[in-house]
């Protein structure tokens, strides 16, 4: 239901709420054209980092706060439960509750997987996916790749004095247990999420310093991790669907962005030469561009005229 401030239409700019068994989801609408809805990265990381003015000029940007990332969001087995597939069940009801025919998804990093899982389980109400600086997998193998790429990142700042930090916020990602070592190590890694941090960090601080985080364990509510390969799904992915990277990306560099494009049939790669983890920041032009390229090819004809 809407709070006493939620503007009257599902799409009315502002922001809105409605309760799924009892848990609060929020979403943000920002812009006007065919309807995108935006999934943050993490799991964890407070939805706002993505917001894209760029692209509010082309679409109706519907930014999705995570369930979790909320005090009344929060699941019963909080900070566990968050899998993929109740992510994608809160993401259907806020779907149907929009009320327009299909909308495009698109995931960043930890959203990403997210939009892949409910483009391959819940195909029927999307127009397209967008996966921006994604993976097929996660476990070792994406692991070693994401250790390999920090360690060049490493050799291209050897002696830079913000790099031991960079390092020490890498270290304790997998010690993390409450919120506020969360968002330490979210703003602590952030130099090597940027192709040139160091280069342009008096325009880039103040967005290190906005990035909000709650701890979310990626364990299920029995305490199983959830780990996933979607190499053999993605073969069968039904929907139209754009494939993001940023050339310099260290967490979910172009390697992986290369394989779904190969997995996925008829899917579209966009690589952003001049960006790593945070293109949509670092080349928004170029990144709005080939997102409302996207979406405006594969809306439906009746979106694409709204």
């Amino acid at each position: 239901m809407n709070s006493p401030h939620t503007p009257a239409g599902p799409l009315s700019p502002g922001t809105h709420s409605s309760r799924t068994g009892g848990t609060v989801q929020r979403y943000h609408v920002h812009g006007d054209g065919p309807v995108c809805l935006a999934l943050s990265g993490g799991p964890g990381i407070h939805w706002d980092y993505m917001r894209m003015p760029a692209l509010e000029e082309h679409l109706t940007m519907v930014y999705v706060e995570p369930i979790g990332t909320a005090e009344d969001s929060r699941l019963p087995s909080h900070p566990h439960g968050y899998t993929r597939e109740r992510y994608s069940l809160f993401l259907e009801a806020l779907i149907n509750r929009l009320g327009v025919p299909k909308v495009h998804l698109l995931g960043h990093s930890h959203g990403a997987f997210v939009a892949a899982y409910h483009g391959l389980h819940r195909p029927e109400r999307l127009a397209g996916v967008v996966l921006y600086d994604g993976a097929p997998v996660t476990g070792p193998e994406h692991g070693a790749e994401a250790g390999r790429r920090v360690e060049e990142f490493v050799a291209k700042h050897a002696g830079h004095p913000g790099l031991p930090d960079v390092l020490a916020a890498f270290s304790a990602m997998s010690s993390m247990s409450s919120d506020e070592q969360t968002v330490a190590v979210a703003r602590g890694v952030l130099p090597s999420y940027f192709a040139d941090y160091w280069g342009n960090e008096e325009r880039l601080s103040p967005f290190r310093d906005s990035i909000r985080a709650t701890y979310i364990s990626g364990l299920d509510a029995d305490l199983t991790p959830e780990v996933i390969d979607d190499r053999v799904a993605l073969k069968g992915l039904a929907v139209p669907a754009l494939v993001i990277v940023g050339r310099h990306d260290v967490i979910c560099g172009p390697r992986w962005s290369y394989e779904m494009d190969e997995l996925i049939p008829d899917s579209r790669l966009l690589v952003l030469e001049n960006s790593g983890h945070m293109g949509h920041i670092e080349e928004p032009e170029p990144f709005a561009e080939g997102v409302r390229d996207f979406v405006l090819r594969t809306a439906a004809p009746t979106d694409a005229e709204v």
